[in-house]
């Protein structure tokens, strides 16, 4: 088993194109696990600003191939084009993916908690359409008891310092004059969620003219349900013309250009331009113009409060650690089935050996005896090697034990050990001795 991972977040694509696979992601997960032997499950994670699939596959480039397929027939994106711009991750980077993910730590407002309940719903989702697997049932319910531990421990989250109200507080700093925020005229490019954060503390300090803008059309659903003034191709200059503060969380590759703004703009109005967006919604010479400010999330990131990048310190070594937990939970599953194995093999001998003693002492308490003996003895035999059976797993030198495992018992893990044929007539014959003579419960359990 190994996990599997196809990422496409803001920090790889622009929002418009991200969007743009999520909405396709419904039937995505059933899809590629009746569609292919290689993958068991898969759980998808789809946002308005990210787009994750996690799959447990048997083998980790047939399966990526397989999803990349499965989800350019979703979307009318080409397999080349997706391949390309998805992130692939395998194995344990897959793990502390989506447990930093859950935590809020690969958001684009940092420490968001809105994440963590999609991180749980995109689990409900897969259970309800029978996608998911025992593994990735544990991937996630660890991923949101990680993000529990982070919002339990840490202040991330909860210092009202996210980036978007960083830069709300720059650009108050830049503002003209004594003007407050309720004098500003604002203009808000884009519709996702980082732009609904963006519209939340805008209200909060109390801008009461905000304009809505979006290439793809979605102002007036984004404005009726979270308040502004939408926009549409033939407003927008105006809009721009009049504006005190513009706002960019697009990231949808349509970049407004120095020159259109510098047309627009009327002569000695001061301008601020916040640019959110990781792809630039608008042109970064822009800054050159006369009574023209730019703010972008490199102005951000060094402007961040020392509480904040502490709070994203301990969040972070919290992640760390309990991916390095599960991870090292997950290698010792998989020394499951050598230790099954060496159970098997040990029973077989222990119910021969047992056979014996009955056939030759019969149902005598001396018999009984020796068979409670002999179990005890098996058990303590086992322990220590079921012990170093699930470190090795740890380390990940499961085929370590299982080669020593061969060579010392000439164990056949090719094939499941239930199946050696000549334990079978031994085993009937001790169950009908234990049959005839019954024992106490102990007695029954190696």
């Amino acid at each position: 088993m190994v996990f599997l991972s196809l990422v496409a977040s803001h920090s790889q694509l622009d929002l418009e194109t991200v969007a743009q696979i999520s909405a396709s992601a419904d039937g995505l997960a059933a899809a590629s696990v009746n569609g292919s032997a290689a993958i068991n499950g898969a759980v998808v994670l789809a946002t308005c600003n990210r787009f994750e699939v996690y799959a447990d596959v048997e083998q980790a480039d047939d399966a990526a191939d397989h999803l990349v397929a499965t989800l350019a027939q979703h979307t009318d994106l080409s397999p080349d084009f997706l391949a390309r711009r998805l992130t692939t991750l395998e194995g344990e980077p897959v793990i502390e993916h989506l447990f930093s993910v859950g935590a809020g730590l690969d958001s684009a407002v940092v420490g968001e908690r809105e994440i963590a309940g999609q991180v749980r719903r995109a689990l409900t989702q897969a259970q309800q359409e029978k996608t998911t697997t025992s593994n990735l049932t544990r991937l996630f319910q660890n991923a949101t008891r990680a993000a529990k531990d982070v919002g339990s421990n840490t202040d991330l989250g909860m210092q009202g310092k996210s980036v978007v109200s960083v830069a709300l507080d720059l650009a108050e700093e830049l503002m003209a004059g004594d003007r407050e925020w309720s004098e500003q005229d604002v203009v808000l490019f884009g519709t996702g969620s980082y732009a609904g954060a963006t519209m939340a503390l805008l209200k909060e300090r109390g801008v009461k003219r905000i304009s809505v803008y979006s290439h793809s059309g979605r102002a007036a659903d984004f404005t009726a349900k979270r308040g502004g003034f939408p926009l549409s191709d033939e407003l927008l200059p105006q809009a721009l013309r009049e504006a005190d503060v513009i706002v960019g969380c697009s990231g949808g590759g349509h970049q407004l250009s120095r020159a259109e703004l510098e047309e627009l703009r009327v002569k000695n109005h001061p301008l601020i331009a916040i640019d959110m967006a990781l792809t630039h919604d608008f042109d970064p010479t822009l800054v050159e113009l006369p009574d023209a400010e730019l703010i972008t999330l490199e102005s951000v990131r060094m402007a961040a409060p020392t509480e904040q990048a502490m709070a994203v310190h301990a969040a972070s070594r919290i992640v760390k650690k309990a991916t390095a937990e599960f991870a090292a939970a997950q290698r010792e599953r998989e020394a499951d089935f050598a230790i099954v194995a060496l159970r098997q093999h040990t029973k077989t001998v222990l119910d021969a050996e047992i056979a014996k003693v009955r056939a030759q002492h019969g149902c005598t308490a001396a018999a009984e005896e020796v068979e409670l003996a002999m179990r005890r003895m098996v058990r303590q035999l086992l322990h220590v090697p079921t012990i170093r059976a699930r470190e090795l797993a740890g380390e990940g030198r499961t085929d370590e034990y299982v080669a020593a495992l061969e060579t010392l018992y000439g164990l056949d893990f090719s094939e499941p050990a239930a199946t050696e044929p000549a334990a079978q007539p031994v085993q009937e014959h001790a169950s009908a001795l234990a049959a005839s003579c019954p024992v106490n419960s102990e007695s029954k359990s190696a």
